[in-house]
């Protein structure tokens, strides 16, 4: 008889039957509120009228139509919707499966572009899990331990982690921007740098937004020295953040930008974008993939922009995303074990620390338990594993947000007792 490996860790026991809007009920007909969204995914909920509509009726026409040896409608169309949402100049997209493969190909695009062989990455990014992802992530160790040698030439500077280092937000600014400074007179040469590759707000690291004078520090040493900066939107696009995109919040452009997660509702799609002219530069061959552009995919993920637009879900991101952040804070400030809240849109983290502000994971892993068994789910994330992290779909409603606050307010009060 097969099972699953041993290391895929469940992160709740629950067996789901099937999910509607924000629910996941499980094959007893238990119901639980999915404060998870599939890791950021299910952004317009599980199993939107229109997005099932739009897959189920492309499952009948065309499943899968390789998009280098044929075209196909959906990814027409795709493509043209993408375009009436992507920053200003970026008009050019490659598309694949996962984020991973959306970091491989921006980074091959980065290199062979600028003919430059280094990249520098923020301490605490997450950027996948195959082999030069996870050269790029230094969010915990478990993402690359034991498959060294990674991949050369990643060199790591610090992100303005304010709580981490027990500093205000201009303190960590002004070293994180010093810092980087003094890698290119260290680590790695201007002219020997392809890239920047940074998360407007770190994911697995945490949950940490990045600030205005970082990231528009990084686009004026980017165009200083002809680097290009990547910024990964896997997790903090469409909509999440309550804009559309995380970077819209820091007021800074792009020359690359990741897509994946909630692009496609629920299905396996990713990709780049890039100006045309950037894209160029890439060498002939360097880009495909057997089921990247996949037909039902694509048809979703159309069917998912017209619902982000149609139901205003980036404005309903952001004023439901400022009540969970607010009511998250509340219970914080009641919670001493309760370091730090914090968050954009749709993304809130609480980060738990002992009394001397060490890591407290065992009290974070208490609490997403005792969430859980009041039918909330959560997810954690940090270095350490002790940040409990809320993922809402884009459609929560005001209701839904308050009864998953006054579970968490719950589940706290019983981790901490």
């Amino acid at each position: 008889m097969a099972t699953l490996s041993p290391l895929l860790k469940q992160a709740t026991p629950v067996v789901v039957d099937h999910g509607q809007g924000a629910y996941l009920y499980d094959t007893t007909g238990r119901r639980y509120l999915d404060f998870t969204a599939g890791i950021g995914v299910t952004s317009t909920g599980h199993c939107h009228p229109k997005v099932v509509e739009a897959a189920q009726n492309q499952v009948g026409k065309l499943i899968h139509g390789q998009y280098t040896t044929v075209m196909h409608q959906p990814l027409q169309e795709l493509t043209a919707k993408l375009g009436d949402v992507l920053p200003t100049g970026l008009d050019s997209l490659f598309f694949s499966n996962s984020g991973s493969e959306a970091v491989e190909a921006a980074l091959r695009l980065s290199r062979q572009a600028t003919a430059r062989p280094n990249i520098i990455v923020f301490q605490g990014g997450f950027h996948g899990r195959t082999v030069a992802a996870a050269s790029l992530t230094t969010s915990g160790t478990r993402f690359s331990a034991g498959f060294s040698p990674l991949m050369s030439g990643v060199h790591v500077a610090p992100f303005p982690f304010a709580y981490h280092y027990g500093w205000d937000e201009e303190t960590a600014t002004d070293f994180a921007l010093r810092e980087l400074d003094y890698l290119f007179a260290t680590g790695t040469a201007p002219h020997e740098t392809a890239a920047f590759f940074i998360e407007p707000m770190l994911g697995e690291g945490g949950y940490v937004p990045a600030n205005t004078r970082f990231m528009q520090g990084l686009r004026r040493r980017a165009d200083e020295h002809g680097i290009l900066l990547v910024i990964d939107e896997i997790q903090t696009g469409f909509g999440r953040t309550g804009k559309f995109w995380g970077h819209d919040h820091f007021d800074v452009h792009p020359d690359i930008v990741l897509i994946a997660k909630g692009l496609a509702s629920g299905f396996p799609l990713s990709g780049i974008a890039a100006s045309k002219e950037l894209m160029a530069k890439a060498w002939p061959g360097s880009q495909g993939g057997t089921y990247g552009g996949n037909a039902v995919a694509c048809a979703a993920a159309a069917a998912t922009l017209d619902v982000i637009r149609d139901e205003n879900l980036v404005d309903n991101a952001a004023a439901r995303g400022t009540q969970l952040l607010e009511g998250a804070r509340q219970i914080g400030d009641k919670t001493p074990a309760i370091g730090d809240v914090r968050g954009l849109g749709l993304l809130v983290g609480s980060e738990f620390t002992t009394p001397d502000g060490q890591p407290d994971t065992a009290t974070a892993q208490a609490a997403h338990k005792a969430a859980l068994q009041r039918d909330l789910l959560l997810l954690t994330c940090g270095a350490h594993m002790n940040v409990v992290r809320m993922i809402p779909p884009l459609i929560v409603d005001a209701a839904q947000i308050d009864t998953a606050l006054d579970i968490w307010a719950d589940a706290v009060a019983e981790a901490t007792k």
